[in-house]
């Protein structure tokens, strides 16, 4: 795998060069900061601008231009990395040896299309496709609340710290979506579409002269003023005392969330160390929490972690029975304090190494994987896979303890186990 990125005026270019794959993946992201008034329009715009074009302007147009590039796959997004929002606008083809020439360049006249050509009418969005799209972010975010889980997360984050990116339901808010309308929704696409921190990425086997030459031909941003912003969220001091909540929900099972201030962390703890306290003590099932709680004592369901480096905070979820609630979070407890001193074997420390490079080297399996990975590299300022393997080998029991001393536990929520 070889990788070059060119800056160019207006956006970054990022070429992935692989022949593990017959196809070829394109995306574009735009990053902004995040505003939680602005998720749900963000979402309905990511999914009109792929449902519908000025040229291909009914949904059965599109499909059949789909159809025409070899059932090309495309789909789009947003997804919040730190204090951003992120427009994903990703297509998938085959690659121009296994099709025929020329389908690389079509491919690209459509992501023209979809992304400066947008299905609009007297400044207004199509109204046959905004009803459709908004019918289905409606359902989109009322499902929310079908899922204990997520509920439990939002709301243990929220408690955390209701200002932060990490308490916005990135499904959006029925209240903001009631106030779009096709007029303020083209008004909004025209916002983002000026925004000035854009990447393209290309990932296949591909040729990367005639890959620049095709993109930067077509693809002409308005902005002529690329730059990178930061996306790490600033790191919040824990609570002296630790806040715990409980909330009543007619379901069996209790759905536990804790969130964890990651306060001070250095830079080489964010990159190589982090990850591997992660798996240690509850990122897989190797880990403290899985053998020690879970299997141990049979207190959960499942119990797992999820440290985030652009949040610096750590999530820890459960599903328990509520009478268990005190002895589980006095064992929670329990292994994060074993952390710090030391409570660990030089065997754990070895296998999440191992597991941590091989997820790595899975990342190369993948092209969606390989484009995320690339892109988190890039605003994170990370290093490429092969660095962080070395460095992650390197990682003592001592970096371990150092990084456990500055996690604490913040906020306790319990939903719901009310249920007989």
């Amino acid at each position: 795998m070889d990788y070059l990125k060119k800056e160019l005026p207006s956006y970054n270019l990022h070429l992935i060069k692989t022949d593990k794959f017959k196809t070829v993946s394109v995306e574009v992201i735009i990053s902004r900061d995040i505003k939680k008034e602005e998720i749900t329009i963000s979402n309905l715009l990511s999914s009109i601008m792929t449902y519908t074009t000025k040229k291909y302007n009914t949904k059965i147009k599109f499909a059949q231009k789909m159809e025409s590039l070899y059932a090309a796959d495309i789909g789009s997004c947003c997804f919040r990395l730190g204090k951003t929002i992120n427009y994903d606008f990703n297509i998938r083809i085959l690659n121009d040896k296994y099709s025929e020439n020329g389908l690389f360049e079509e491919t690209i006249d459509l992501v023209d299309e979809i992304l400066f050509h947008p299905n609009v009418v007297n400044n207004s969005f199509d109204n046959t496709s905004f009803n459709v799209v908004k019918h289905k972010e409606k359902s989109r975010i009322e499902r929310f609340k079908e899922s204990p889980s997520s509920r439990s997360t939002l709301k243990a984050f929220e408690l955390f710290d209701d200002k932060s990116p990490s308490s916005f339901n990135m499904r959006g808010y029925l209240t903001d979506l009631d106030k779009i309308t096709p007029n303020n929704l083209y008004d909004f696409y025209n916002e983002v579409i000026k925004s000035n921190n854009i990447d393209i990425f290309v990932v296949g086997d591909i040729d990367y002269d005639y890959v620049i030459k095709t993109i930067t031909n077509k693809i002409k941003f308005n902005n002529n003023n690329a730059k990178n912003i930061n996306v790490v969220v600033e790191g919040k001091t824990h609570r002296k005392k630790i806040q715990e909540e409980f909330e009543s929900d007619n379901t069996t099972q209790s759905k536990l969330s804790i969130v964890c201030s990651i306060e001070n962390m250095t830079d080489y703890e964010k990159k190589y160390v982090i990850n591997l306290y992660d798996l240690i003590l509850g990122g897989y099932s190797d880990s403290k929490f899985f053998k020690n709680i879970r299997e141990k004592h049979s207190l959960c369901y499942y119990v797992s972690t999820e440290t985030s480096k652009t949040d610096n905070t750590m999530l820890i979820t459960s599903g328990i029975n509520k009478e268990n609630y005190k002895k589980m979070t006095s064992l929670i407890k329990k292994e994060m304090k074993d952390m710090v001193l030391g409570n660990f074997t030089q065997e754990d420390l070895e296998k999440a190494k191992t597991y941590n490079i091989s997820s790595i080297d899975e990342i190369e399996d993948r092209p969606a994987a390989l484009i995320m990975s690339c892109h988190f590299m890039n605003k994170m300022n990370l290093d490429m896979p092969n660095v962080i393997k070395e460095k992650i080998m390197k990682v003592t029991k001592e970096d371990i303890k150092k990084l456990a001393s500055k996690i604490y536990i913040d906020t306790v929520f319990l939903l719901g186990g009310d249920k007989k």
